[in-house]
């Protein structure tokens, strides 16, 4: 596994998240993008749907050209909805960046070995679905690079960053979906 620690990834990655309409996944990245933009009206949090944060960006992106889209999602959630994949090369959206961060288990369900522990390659995978940009990052010192991948590398990318064990963000999301769909909804149609 990585190095990188995963509390301090996303905040190098975007240092500025409100130039971004972020859709980010269950558990780990739903805390860690509520820390990074202070549960900000440019993110939409996935709860209870393993497998969504990438479709659902997609479908933000599509219908946001303008804007640039990052889906955040863990590991195990990406492989959930690992399809997503195929079908985002098949679209093909120029504005949108998938940012995997790879803890290599199931930490929300007790710490299991997920399979990127093992033999499982995600930039081998979104390569072979046909992501045009793929990077991945495994250490501290190759966060900028990255940064400017998102920034610059032709659309959709796919970063992979493999990070250390150790645990997101301790931030206290704001669990009213209901609201928080609104909030989301709103600053969408304000870019848009």
């Amino acid at each position: 596994m990585g190095t990188i620690n995963r509390r301090e990834l996303l905040s190098q990655l975007l240092p500025n998240p409100e130039d971004f309409l972020i859709v980010s996944g269950l558990a780990g990245a739903s805390k860690d993008t509520s820390e990074l933009t202070d549960d900000g009206s440019n993110l939409f949090t996935m709860a209870g749907t393993m497998g969504a944060s990438v479709p659902m960006a997609l479908g933000v992106a599509l219908s946001a050209p303008s804007e640039h889209v990052i889906a955040v999602a863990g590991d195990g959630e990406l492989m959930m909805g690992i399809g997503s994949l195929p079908t985002v090369a098949s679209m093909m959206p120029e504005n949108l960046t998938i940012i995997c961060v790879d803890n290599g288990m199931h930490a929300e369900t007790g710490g299991q070995l997920g399979h990127t522990s093992r033999r499982t390659n995600l930039a081998v995978m979104a390569e072979g679905a046909g992501i045009p940009s793929i990077k991945t990052i495994e250490n501290p010192d190759q966060i900028a690079d990255a940064a400017k991948f998102i920034m610059n590398d032709p659309g959709p990318r796919f970063l992979w960053a493999r990070v250390s064990d150790g645990p997101p963000s301790a931030y206290k999301r704001d669990f009213d979906l209901a609201l928080r769909r609104q909030i989301f909804r709103d600053a969408y149609l304000a870019k848009t």
